[in-house]
């Protein structure tokens, strides 16, 4: 049957909300700090609290996406991060700050159960197509979340942009109960035998290569985009929250130029579009490294890494959605245990490495991060072919048994 165009437009925006509310705090991460009294050395935590939230939440509630109504648990979950967004609104001080985004981001896990959500909805032959679609929802909402803080927060303060994410994500859940349809399950799984066969996952060379490309791919990102903001604002430029946003504007035109990484999937390039991208995402590094001097080559290393990344992510997703086709929930939750790690050691690290080695060190640090990918993509390949023969014939096997059952 397929997805209709509105009900993919939902997922993706389920996606692009839920997680700019771990992401929307790097443009103004200087005016949270004075604000709540955060030193400068401990910044990173106000992004990678989240990302750990976020992090516990892929292994215990995304699973959980294997066993229940998917339709509701969205719904509900948007509901939970709606509730962490009002408490880092209200937060006088540091500490009720760090508990409100860590719990935003346990919640924000909804955007993996509504990837694979979608991916099972999908026929197979659109699979990837979808992919790159709601995906791009996800790259959407970490880029444009910098253009919407950095608006919001030069007009209102930084608190203004939890509000508005608040009030986004409520209206999001009101939709999906309304638009999407139920998700009833015909096998009945208890939550001890989704763990189990998540943990059965990380036995399996494909995910785990994938995974690994995952946290490198992620670190290089982290590294970028919180670190970014710290040379844009100091001399020469000493640019506003505003105008950091709006380099954001430039990883969306990349990100999106990238969707169509799902229909290569959809023919089989998967993996050497993974490559390809990896091998952008390390050159891209060479322009972005002249923040100090040039502008213009900051928007052509912004460009490159966001399309290397998006390109790099949805076809890992391709690749472990159409081998994992039985357990797609705890496959993408599982592979994004280690984007999240990934994420969350890039923004820690690069603010770090900003005040001892400046924004010469960071770029040092995402690139290597870049080529620890590429290598491990190269390692991998013999691995990735071989499954992709395995799942082929076991198909081809299943499908005649069926047959000639029918």
């Amino acid at each position: 049957m397929g997805l209709t165009h509105g009900r993919r437009f939902l997922f993706a925006m389920v996606c692009s909300i839920a997680v700019a509310t771990i992401y929307v705090a790097q443009p103004v991460l200087a005016q949270i700090g004075r604000d709540v009294g955060v030193p400068k050395p401990d910044l990173g935590w106000i992004v990678a609290v989240g990302q750990l939230g976020y992090l516990v939440g892929l292994a215990v509630l995304v699973p959980l996406g294997d066993m229940l109504d998917r339709r509701k648990l969205i719904a509900g979950q948007l509901l939970l991060a709606a509730v962490g967004m009002m408490v880092a609104a209200i937060a006088p001080g540091p500490r009720l700050l760090l508990i409100g985004l860590a719990a935003t981001g346990l919640f924000a896990v909804v955007v993996q159960t509504t990837v694979a959500f979608a991916a099972d909805l999908s026929t197979p032959a659109e699979r990837g197509r979808t992919l790159g679609i709601v995906t791009s929802g996800v790259i959407i909402g970490i880029l444009g979340a910098r253009v919407l803080a950095g608006i919001l927060a030069d007009l209102w303060g930084w608190r203004s942009v939890y509000v508005a994410l608040m009030l986004l994500l409520i209206v999001l859940s009101i939709a999906v109960l309304k638009q999407l349809p139920a998700d009833h399950r015909s096998n009945r799984r208890t939550y001890g035998d989704v763990l189990t066969s998540l943990g059965h996952l990380f036995r399996k060379p494909l995910f785990i290569s994938r995974g690994m490309i995952a946290f490198f791919l992620f670190a290089s990102f982290g590294t970028l985009w919180s670190g970014l903001a710290l040379p844009l604002a100091a001399q020469p430029w000493q640019l506003s929250a505003a105008q950091i946003g709006m380099f954001g504007v430039a990883g969306l035109a990349g990100a999106l130029g990238a969707a169509r990484a799902g229909r290569w999937a959809d023919i089989g390039r998967a993996n050497p579009v993974t490559g390809a991208a990896l091998a952008l995402l390390a050159l891209s590094w060479i322009a972005s490294g002249q923040a100090t001097w040039s502008l213009w080559l900051v928007v052509v290393g912004v460009i490159g890494l966001d399309f290397a990344v998006q390109a790099a992510h949805v076809s890992n997703q391709s690749l472990l959605t159409a081998t994992y086709s039985d357990q797609t929930s705890s496959a993408i939750g599982g592979y994004m245990i280690f984007y999240s790690l990934g994420s969350a050691l890039g923004a820690t690290a690069t603010t770090m490495i900003f005040s001892t080695s400046g924004w010469a060190g960071c770029v040092v640090l995402g690139a290597s991060f870049a080529l620890c990918g590429l290598l491990t993509w190269a390692l991998s390949r013999r691995t990735v072919k071989r499954t992709q023969r395995d799942t082929a014939a076991h198909r081809s096997v299943r499908t005649g048994t069926t047959q000639t059952g029918g």
